[in-house]
């Protein structure tokens, strides 16, 4: 439903006008319509058509080419097809034909795509709730080209065969359905139109349609398709000439088909005057008429009546060859084809070279000469009687050549001797795709690099956004901060310690220098139980009887200090001490630095895992 709907919506963008429609413009100035007898003019709009197109250069051979290349092959004939894929078909089928036609005869394959398929969408358009199929380009195309009416009728036979060979009539109606478009788009449908028991008034008295019996349209066409055959010999004698004057015209010659009286002597008429009813004198339409569509010479037609009343005369062959009734399997060319082709110049002298001289003796000369006769015996008598060519016997003749000319080449690869004969095959279309091939490679593998790149570059390179959008990393700078500020009151608080401290020393500093001048200055006629030694040096005698009131505002321990018993240097004990005191909290100040920059380094590796 999807399918037909977009189908139907591209035929609206692309169906031409009532005035666009150029080739039914041109098809109404050709006076089609005053010809009298329906098939005649169904015929002649038809053969119009198909030259209008260029479509009588097209052989249903190359249909065939062009409708395995688009693909169509491999879809059901039922299927809905866009305007867009049969316009690049018919465009495909012009374009090959101009390619193929010498530099005389140059076509527009435009212009003939643009005419055929606004003729085929009005084929199609003429019915109601009908849309463009697979059959229906089929059957126009095949019916409309050109070539031999024998090899159409073929061709429509696979399409509308079972796998047997035989006729399925449903798919024959189908295609009589699409077929009878043509003449019902050239205003021709009353007289040649579709209706439902047509396909069964062909073969009315057959159950099983083989293709021999399907052929025989050809001989006795049915009343649907009577104009088909008609299409075919108005082709084969549009430039017949008769050197006869027509009746009723008086024209000097005549071209085409001629027309001649069986009842009034010597009338004869022109195809335009016939197909029009024009009579004169005593001639009148009503009387039979013969139709010829080749001249022979009185003397000719004498001597073939002498002939065939002496018996001399040689056998008619049949109008068309008989072909097998059952499908014909697939030809075994594993003897003709080799399994691989040479692909060059090179390795074919490599498989040459690789054969023993000895073996290169006469008896391939010989057979080769052999086939050679028996080829060109086989054209001799292919020249000497040239209108039994599609003949049975001589069918027969060239299968047996063919066979013949097989088993040698089997027997040459049975005994192991190559010919030395190049075979010809496409090898720059096999360099073509394997150029294509690599180069696809390349691109996919560029591609992966360019995100290789890609993925390198943003992982060495993080973002600040990135980061700074990470709930757990502000998380735990703001612990960082938090312990960093706590690390500075700290060490304000110890350098505040220390800063006291050193107070402390001064004083005690002081108060030595003071005890020191008091005792140098002291009474000699106090007793003393030995000699006061230096100030640099006192005694600890001295040193235990000091005035205790000298030491308030010292420390306990510093008391205990002056109270022991032996005299000891208080000056240099002090020095010491605000050494150590010094040391100790330089040591404390690197060790909270420290500590400090390993949390930083820490923070930064964090950060830079986490952005990865």
């Amino acid at each position: 439903m999807v399918m037909a709907e977009v189908a139907q919506r591209d035929r609206e963008r692309v169906a031409p006008t009532a005035e666009g429609r150029h080739i039914f413009v041109e098809l109404g100035e050709q006076d089609f319509d005053s010809i009298c007898l329906s098939t005649y003019r169904t015929a002649c709009k038809l053969r119009f058509i198909q030259k209008r197109c260029n479509l009588h250069l097209i052989d249903i051979y190359n249909v065939i080419e062009a409708v395995r290349d688009a693909g169509l092959n491999a879809v059901e004939l039922n299927a809905g097809i866009s305007v867009t894929r049969l316009e690049n078909l018919v465009s495909s089928l012009f374009n090959q034909l101009s390619k193929r036609l010498p530099t005389t005869h140059i076509i527009n394959p435009q212009e003939s795509t643009v005419l055929l398929v606004e003729f085929i969408l009005a084929a199609v358009d003429c019915e109601p709730e009908s849309r463009l199929t697979v059959l229906s380009v089929k059957a126009m195309l095949s019916i409309l080209c050109g070539g031999k009416l024998v090899d159409k009728l073929r061709y429509v036979f696979s399409q509308v065969s079972d796998s047997k060979g035989v006729l399925v009539l449903s798919k024959f109606d189908s295609f009589l359905r699409e077929a009878l478009k043509l003449p019902t788009a050239l205003q021709e449908g009353p007289s040649f139109g579709y209706t439902r028991t047509v396909a069964r008034s062909c073969f009315p008295q057959q159950k099983r349609v083989m293709l021999n019996m399907f052929l025989d349209i050809v001989a006795e066409p049915p009343e649907c398709l009577v104009w088909l055959p008609l299409m075919h010999r108005m082709a084969n004698v549009e430039h017949v000439y008769h050197p006869v004057s027509c009746s009723y015209c008086r024209s000097n010659g005549i071209t085409g088909f001629r027309y001649r009286c069986l009842r009034c002597r010597g009338y004869q008429l022109c195809q335009n005057c016939f197909w029009r009813g024009n009579a004169s004198g005593s001639h009148s339409s009503q009387h039979q008429m013969k139709e010829h569509s080749s001249w022979k010479s009185p003397a000719k037609k004498f001597g073939r009546a002498l002939s065939r009343t002496l018996g001399c005369a040689s056998s008619r062959n049949p109008s068309r060859p008989i072909y097998p009734e059952e499908p014909e399997k697939t030809l075994n060319l594993t003897n003709i084809v080799p399994s691989r082709p040479i692909g060059n110049t090179d390795e074919a002298m490599l498989l040459s070279s690789s054969v023993p001289e000895s073996s290169k003796s006469l008896a391939a000369a010989q057979r080769m000469n052999e086939e050679h006769a028996l080829i060109a015996a086989y054209v001799n008598r292919l020249q000497s009687g040239p209108c039994g060519v599609d003949s049975p016997s001589r069918q027969d003749e060239e299968h047996k050549l063919i066979a013949r000319y097989t088993s040698r080449l089997a027997e040459t690869e049975s005994t192991g001797m190559i010919p030395t004969r190049s075979i010809n095959f496409d090898v720059n279309k096999q360099k073509r795709e394997l150029i294509a091939q690599l180069e696809c490679k390349n691109r996919e593998i560029l591609a992966e690099i360019k995100r290789l790149r890609a993925e390198h570059d943003a992982a060495c390179q993080p973002s600040p956004e990135r980061g700074s959008t990470n709930p757990a990393l502000l998380a735990e700078l703001r612990q960082l901060r938090q312990r960093k500020d706590e690390l500075e009151q700290r060490m304000s608080s110890l350098q505040e310690s220390r800063r006291e401290l050193m107070v402390q020393l001064e004083g005690l500093m002081k108060l030595l220098k003071a005890q020191a001048a008091g005792s140098s200055h002291a009474s000699p006629s106090r007793p003393s139980p030995s000699t006061v030694r230096s100030v640099g040096a006192p005694s600890p005698q001295a040193h235990a009887y000091l005035p205790q009131d000298s030491l308030a505002g010292v420390g306990g321990d510093v008391q205990e200090a002056f109270a022991q018993g032996p005299r000891r240097n208080l000056r240099n004990d002090l020095l010491v001490a605000a050494d150590s005191i010094t040391n100790t909290v330089s040591s404390l100040v690197r060790e909270l630095h420290s500590d400090e920059g390993r949390e930083e380094e820490e923070r930064l590796l964090n950060g830079k895992d986490r952005a990865g």
